[in-house]
This record gives C-alpha cells, sequence and structure tokens, in this order.
C-alpha cells in the first residue's frame, strides 16, 4: 500500500468552476453531512484509487481508513482537499487531471442527488414516473444527454474481472464501434468496462473523430469495487443499481453484452424484463451478446438459462454473436439506424428514450436483506417481465454478498442468503452459478470463492 500522506488541494477542472456564495456554502454543507460525507469519501477513494486490482469493498476501506478529503469554500469558489490518498493517483506530486475531473464529478453528484432530488418534494421517488423523471434530472445535471445528435451512445456491459482473451476482444468490437463514429458508455469499471472504451479511442482517433464520449455509469454501492478506467472522461454516479440500469436504458440507444459473472447477468434480465413488458413490444432496441470463440459455451449456458425461465419470447430480443467484432457493429449501427427512425416518427427525443416504458417493479431499490431475499418469488406461472424482474434482484443480492461492504457483512453475520424457487428454475440457477464459479466470474482468478447464496428447490 501505497500512500500520499502530504495534504493536497485541488481546484475544479472543467465544471463546478463558476459558483455564487449560496452555492458554495451549499455544497459545503451538504458535503459534511453524516450520510452525504460518508457516500462522498468512498466514491472519492474509488476515483482516487483507479487501476486498482481489488475488489474488495471492505479491504479497500480498510487499507485508506485514514483517507479525508473535504470541501474548503473560498470567495472564488470551492476546493477539494485531502490526504492519506493513494499515490498511483499523482504524477511528481499533482493529481491527475482526469482524477480530478471525475473527483468533482463525485462532488457534484452525491450532493446533487441529496439536495436537489431526495430532500426534493417535487420529486415522488415512489412512482414510475417520478423515478424517470429524477433518473432525467441527474443525467441532464451531468451533461450525460447531449441533444441533437443522432442516436449513437453504445452501452456495453460485461465483467470487471475478465480473461486476457476476452478482454482483447472487448477491445477489438470497441475499435470497430469507434471506426463507425459510435460512442461508448460502461459501467466505469476495468475489464469489459474498459476494453471497448479502449478501443473506441483508438477507432475514433484513426477516424479523425475528436471529443470521443467514454461514459462510466456508476453507483456508491459497486464503485468502491470498480474503480472509473482511466479512459472515462465523463463519469456519473447514479444513487442506485435500479437508477443506474434504467440510466443506462433511457440514454443508451442499443447494448453489447461481453462474458461476465453475476452483475452481468443481472443487466442481461434487467433489459430482458425491460423490453418482455408488452407496452415496449413495438420499440427497437438492439442487443447483442458476443465474445470469443472461447465464451461460446458460456453465451449457450445464459441462452438455455433464458429459454427456461422466461421463455423464447425473450431470446427474440437479443443476437448472440460469436468472434467477429465487425459484425457486432454492423448490426449494433443498423439497429440504431431502426432506433433513429422510430423515435423520429414517434417524436421520441434522441437523448433520452421517453417512450420506454419502465415498471416500477424494476425501478424500486431492492435492498438485499436476508428478509428480503427469502421472500423473492421464483415461480413458473408469473408473468415474464416479473419473473426477470425477481430473477434481477436474485443476482442483485450476490453481486452484494459478493463485492459490496454491507452485502458482506450481512453474509459474514447471518450467514448465506436463501432463495427459493420452482425445482427447474432454481436447478438451471445452480447450474449458470456453479459455472461461473468454475470460470472464476464470481472473484479475481487466483482466489477461492465461498458462496454467499443457498438455493432451496420447491
Amino acid at each position: 500500500m501505497n500512500k500520499n500522506t502530504e495534504t493536497t488541494r485541488i481546484t475544479p477542472h472543467g465544471q463546478m468552476e463558476i459558483l455564487s456564495q449560496f452555492e458554495v456554502n451549499e455544497l459545503k454543507q451538504n458535503s459534511e453531512h453524516l450520510g452525504s460525507y460518508d457516500i462522498f469519501r468512498r466514491c472519492s477513494l474509488a476515483v482516487l484509487n483507479v487501476g486498482s486490482i481489488v475488489d474488495d469493498t471492505t479491504q479497500i476501506l480498510q487499507e485508506y481508513a485514514d483517507f479525508n478529503i473535504r470541501v474548503i469554500s473560498q470567495e472564488r469558489g470551492i476546493k477539494l482537499e485531502f490526504e492519506n490518498a493513494p499515490a498511483s493517483a499523482f504524477v511528481d506530486g499533482k493529481v491527475i487531471t482526469g482524477i480530478q475531473e471525475q473527483l468533482f464529478s463525485v462532488l457534484r453528484d452525491i450532493v446533487y442527488v441529496k439536495s436537489e432530488i431526495e430532500a426534493n418534494r417535487n420529486f415522488n421517488l415512489l412512482s414510475a414516473e417520478g423515478i424517470t423523471n429524477a433518473v432525467f434530472h441527474i443525467l441532464r445535471n451531468a451533461k450525460v444527454l447531449v441533444p441533437e445528435t443522432d442516436p449513437n451512445l453504445v452501452v456495453c456491459w460485461g465483467g470487471h474481472s475478465i480473461n486476457r482473451e476476452e478482454y482483447d476482444y472487448t477491445k477489438t468490437v470497441g475499435y470497430e464501434l469507434g471506426l463507425r463514429g459510435l460512442n461508448i458508455c460502461t459501467g466505469c469499471g476495468p475489464g469489459a468496462m474498459k476494453g471497448p472504451m479502449k478501443g473506441a479511442a483508438i477507432g475514433h482517433s484513426k477516424q479523425r473523430l475528436y471529443g470521443g464520449r467514454y461514459v462510466g455509469m456508476t453507483e456508491p454501492g459497486i464503485i468502491a469495487a470498480e474503480s472509473p478506467n482511466p479512459i472515462v472522461n465523463e463519469l456519473v454516479i447514479m444513487p442506485d443499481i435500479e437508477k443506474r440500469l434504467e440510466g443506462f436504458v433511457r440514454a443508451g440507444h442499443g447494448i453489447v453484452v461481453f462474458p461476465g459473472g453475476v452483475g452481468t447477468a443481472e443487466e442481461i434480465l434487467y433489459i430482458l424484463g425491460v423490453l418482455l413488458n408488452p407496452k415496449n413490444r413495438s420499440l427497437p432496441f438492439p442487443l447483442i451478446l458476443t465474445g470469443p470463440e472461447s465464451a461460446r459455451n458460456y453465451f449457450r449456458q445464459i441462452d438455455d438459462f433464458i429459454k427456461l425461465t422466461l421463455g423464447k419470447e425473450a431470446q427474440q430480443h437479443y443476437q448472440i454473436i460469436v468472434n467477429d467484432a465487425a459484425m457486432v457493429a454492423r448490426e449494433i449501427s443498423a439497429g440504431l439506424d431502426s432506433v433513429r427512425m422510430f423515435r423520429r416518427e414517434h417524436s421520441d427525443a434522441y437523448y433520452f428514450n421517453w417512450i420506454l416504458e419502465v415498471d416500477n417493479g424494476f425501478q424500486r431499490p431492492f435492498m438485499p436483506t436476508h428478509e428480503n431475499v427469502a421472500e423473492l418469488e421464483i415461480h413458473q406461472d408469473m408473468d415474464r417481465h416479473h419473473l426477470a424482474a425477481n430473477l434481477r434482484q436474485v443476482f442483485s443480492a450476490i453481486v452484494a454478498g459478493n463485492v459490496k461492504e454491507d452485502g458482506i457483512a450481512a453474509i459474514k453475520q447471518h450467514g448465506p442468503f436463501e432463495m427459493r424457487g420452482d425445482r427447474n428454475i432454481m436447478q438451471s440457477l445452480d447450474t449458470l452459478l456453479k459455472s461461473f464459479v468454475d470460470d472464476c466470474r464470481m472473484k479475481i482468478p487466483g482466489t477461492s470463492y465461498l458462496p454467499c447464496y443457498q438455493l432451496i428447490k420447491d
């Protein structure tokens, strides 16, 4: 562990540079609020810890237990002051410019959500419309929504600890997307979140396309385990996993899914559940699952699980393309043409998918407590999109038990989550999860995995 123990002060770079004294005082007060400060500190540490291979939130927070950060008010605006930060964030004693930008993105998003969304009675965070409205305002405030541009933002999902062959393939796909002028949005971490951005940056450079967008969309519960990768040039922190997922599908125009683990499975179930909603039946949304030849069996297992649980209708919403990066890019480009035509015909915004119906079951924050997990209904006779919502929460609980501090603590105190459902579904789930463990998709390769779940088959 290597720290910079000196006190460091930085000024805003690229945003929050012109503030009134009222705004400065409000930022300082809100950042010092107990709940806000804890989240602010965690997310700031994650940004400063870029490049770390440690995916254990508890370990990171323990190693940097003496890290402190605070907002300093002055007549000309604000500064951030901190000490005991990771030394890797500095070059010759100065904080790397991209990290400076992201630190102020953290402050912007954490304070905005606390002061302008959660404390604002105009936002009904219990209704579907109110939650979507909140997602819109957070993304607009972060300048993620860009008007007067054709649909060109491709969301890329996948694991943060994939093997080298899979990582190289994500870069190749990103390169093909970049050559076609497409921008990238990921969960902002390493692995399948970094590769597409890196490849797209090269593709953009070759085509002499400047101003490429590499949007990282994360949330406080997972950012410490998936620190922003160095390619991210637009960071936005959504308040919870559900708003993060809705942010992906509202701002993005198509999705490419690479190999991953339970977090990736959660994302797949989310988008399929949304698309299975009868109100979205005619809405175009390109979705491609892809990886190198070595990942063929991985996608076969995912496809089998979807077929057994959600049925053939769900399979119609995605393509599986193995080991052909150029075809992935061509298919996504064709899909984006359909998205553009559809939104033009229906007078929907290019920058935010208002027409998409997101059921409230996909929006309500799911707290992965032992009680909540045990109460999840997993039955074949459920509506497919409701079953997808509950299965998504099963995977969300496993993610929490694997990498989130609160989830890890709950497992240590109470033992594994108990998950109950129809025998056939739970057997298929067990098979899929065992394959993730065998392929080292639950933890960084080389570490042992102790399941945080117990499946009970009715």
